[in-house]
């Protein structure tokens, strides 16, 4: 069965670990790395796996090995909701997540988590990504950009650099893979990574992330919209024009004002993240990371007042991504749930879906 021309049947030797179904092989110069399609059209009878990879870091002269943990999606229920959840071996850090294709007659959300462990700091990273024009540029972002982070010889000396450079580096080459293609779609890019206990949250386009502190909703995130007085200004500085299409859009055609991909906007819709950064301690509960599918119809203070109300993240990231279909979504729906457990756990690791 093929999903959307992405997906290929794997048959895995009995050497793998776990029977994995409609699955595609990935191979690079310094790894293999076996990735799920999160396409809520695709049918999921996989249970929830975890793909262990081995990334070499290659900046210095000695090599050094980074285990990097996948957080694949676990199953489709029957009304099309992709969902399950993590908890961490400590007990202190657990997510959900739920994606839904909607109203849209495709699916372009993707999203990616993934766990490790570097010079003894743990490191978690939970990304969105909210495709337009197709889902290319989304699924090439899931694919590649904490990848890419983690290989930056910076990633935990200037996190904040690292991610930066990352994106743009990323951005281009996403745009010289499909540079023989007729295609031009783009998407955003809202991501969180925790190294200990410090946030660094990104976010490029109109996706969003949103911190609870002590049940208070803190965006860490502005959307990125033509109209915004700064990004309207950064766009006409450099030739653009933003005007009313149905919406404020760059050059009457994109309604946000940064992205990944779009070449025949890039001179004006940039992949250049705003980044910022916060101390995680025990008045933070949870946080929220979603497409635009969610906040279109659902405020920040709602968004976290129902998250609250399911003990389990990914409980909480399905009642998010139902609430915003009943209130009349009519885009594609993705959302992780991350809850700080500040007390830890003393009791068996918990390795299932929530």
């Amino acid at each position: 069965m093929v999903c959307n021309g992405y997906l290929r049947s794997v048959i895995v030797g009995a050497a793998r670990v776990g029977i994995l179904t409609r699955r595609k092989v990935q191979i690079s110069h310094t790894q293999r790395s076996l990735h799920a399609c999160v396409h809520v059209n695709c049918t999921w009878n996989c249970g929830f796996r975890r793909s262990l990879k081995m990334m070499v870091d290659s900046s210095g002269a000695a090599a050094k090995r980074r285990m990097i943990v996948d957080i694949l999606p676990e199953k489709e229920d029957e009304r099309g909701y992709v969902s399950g959840g993590w908890k961490s071996e400590d007990g202190k850090l657990s997510c959900g997540y739920s994606s839904f294709r909607g109203k849209r007659a495709t699916m372009e959300d993707f999203f990616d988590i993934k766990t490790s462990t570097i010079d003894g700091q743990a490191v978690c990273m939970f990304g969105i990504f909210d495709g337009h024009g197709g889902s290319r540029a989304a699924e090439y972002l899931k694919e590649h950009l904490f990848e890419n982070l983690m290989k930056h010889p910076q990633f935990m000396t200037d996190t904040k650099l690292a991610i930066s450079e990352t994106y743009k580096q990323t951005d281009v080459d996403f745009l010289e893979s499909e540079r023989d293609t007729f295609r031009d779609d783009g998407s955003t890019a809202s991501t969180a990574v925790l190294v200990g206990n410090h946030l660094y949250v990104a976010n490029v386009g109109d996706s969003r992330t949103v911190l609870s502190k002590a049940g208070k909703a803190i965006p860490l995130s502005e959307d990125h919209k033509p109209n915004r007085s700064d990004e309207r200004k950064r766009i006409e500085n450099a030739g653009g024009v933003v005007m009313w299409a149905g919406t404020w859009r760059v050059g009457g055609v994109l309604a946000m004002s940064r992205a990944f991909g779009n070449r025949m906007l890039k001179q004006f819709v940039v992949a250049e993240p705003d980044i910022q950064d916060q101390e995680i301690d025990e008045e933070f509960d949870l946080l929220v990371l979603a497409s635009d599918g969610l906040w279109d119809v659902v405020p920040n203070e709602d968004a976290i007042a129902l998250a609250q109300t399911e003990e389990k993240p990914a409980a909480a990231a399905q009642k998010l991504a139902e609430t915003a279909f009943a209130r009349g979504s009519a885009d594609n729906i993705t959302c992780i749930v991350v809850r700080f457990c500040h007390g830890g756990d003393a009791g068996p690791v918990d390795r299932q879906p929530d």
